[in-house]
């Protein structure tokens, strides 16, 4: 008995409910029945509420449904590919060329006085700087990456250069900061923090539409992801190309790892993590089910790591790589000691 459709039943209950959590905390508290209310267009007992749904929270919601989704689809393409179980969805640098790009424009101009001053102008660059920015350092990422990917055969080789030209942009984020202003800085790290909360829906329109086509064409590529399983040879074997399907999965990556990191920041873990437990929910390692699942996952993961950070009843807000590090690493913790075990019985 095929019990895909049960599990994605549940799966999808679990992500409304965690959509609905997510709209009605927060410093404010509103009712799930007011939720509902606002969101099917009958109104709420107050006006505030609605307000505080519709402009501020309905967007941070579905940012965080949607890039949960995508970082956890990118992290399981990057297991698959590097046939590496910790693989994430960072690994490639993409990450770091975004935060490259925002600490050269919040850390770089503060060095001169006048690109200081045009910085302080724009409200520390203004969000979309930022955006921009991050995408453009992640661009040119992607770009090195599949230059490097057209002269480098060996799947491993292109891993390593990846981990290392991360570490090679976090040196020059370090070389920033040393000569910052400590106002600069903060921002900065503030940034590196992670955040669902800095979209409006002016930018959801570039956002939304990015990263819905990035994750729906995700989906299409189990078959593809199937005949990475067993290898190089495996995959020519059936009659795929093999740096072909290589160059899509790391351009799908890049693209959503990208787009996640410029509007959200660097939000880790999620990515490395939900793989895992969406093989074990899922029982099966066929990619034409096992991406769905993860997808689901992902957002139900990156919305309660949401509600976790708003701590409701208080006015604080922690930060939300914080969060998901104390979701994610007990999973990875638990994956690394079962794996062992196996090896040793």
């Amino acid at each position: 008995m095929n019990r895909l459709p049960f599990l994605l039943l549940i799966l999808l209950v679990i992500a409304g409910a965690a959509f609905v959590l997510d709209l009605g905390t927060g410093t404010v508290s509103i009712p799930p029945d007011q939720v509902l209310a606002i969101l099917s267009g009958h109104g709420s007992e107050k006006q505030s509420w609605q307000t505080i749904i519709m402009v501020f929270r309905l967007p941070k919601t579905i940012a965080a449904c949607t890039a949960g989704a995508a970082l956890a689809l990118s992290g399981l393409m990057m297991q698959t590919l590097f046939r590496n179980p910790l693989a994430g969805p960072s690994v490639l640098g993409i990450s770091s060329g975004a935060s490259m790009g925002v600490a050269l424009v919040v850390l770089g101009t503060a060095i001169s006085s006048r690109g200081s001053r045009l910085v302080e102008g724009l409200g520390l660059g203004g969000n979309m700087m930022l955006v921009a920015a991050s995408a453009f350092g992640a661009f040119l990422v992607l770009l090195a990456i599949l230059i490097a990917a057209r002269w480098v055969k060996d799947v491993m080789t292109l891993l390593i250069i990846g981990i290392l030209g991360g570490f090679a942009l976090s040196s020059v984020v370090s070389v920033l900061i040393h000569f910052s202003r400590p106002e600069m800085v903060q921002a900065y790290m503030a940034w590196t923090f992670g955040s669902f909360a800095n979209i409006t829906w002016q930018e959801m329109k570039i956002f939304l539409p990015v990263l819905l086509a990035g994750i729906f064409s995700c989906l299409l590529v189990g078959k593809l992801l199937n005949g990475l399983l067993l290898g190089e040879d495996y995959a020519r074997s059936m009659g795929l190309n093999y740096h072909s399907v290589r160059l899509v999965i790391i351009s799908l990556t890049a693209l959503l790892v990208g787009c996640v990191t410029a509007y959200c920041g660097p939000v880790g873990f999620i990515g490395i993590a939900v793989p895992h437990l969406a093989r074990v929910v899922a029982g099966t390692s066929d990619h034409r089910s096992l991406l769905i699942v993860t997808a689901l996952l992902g957002s139900v993961v990156a919305m309660v790591a949401d509600i976790i950070s708003q701590l409701p009843g208080h006015a604080s807000v922690l930060p939300l790589n914080a969060v998901t590090a104390m979701i994610g690493s007990p999973v990875i913790i638990w994956f690394i000691i079962k794996r062992q075990r196996k090896i040793f019985v």
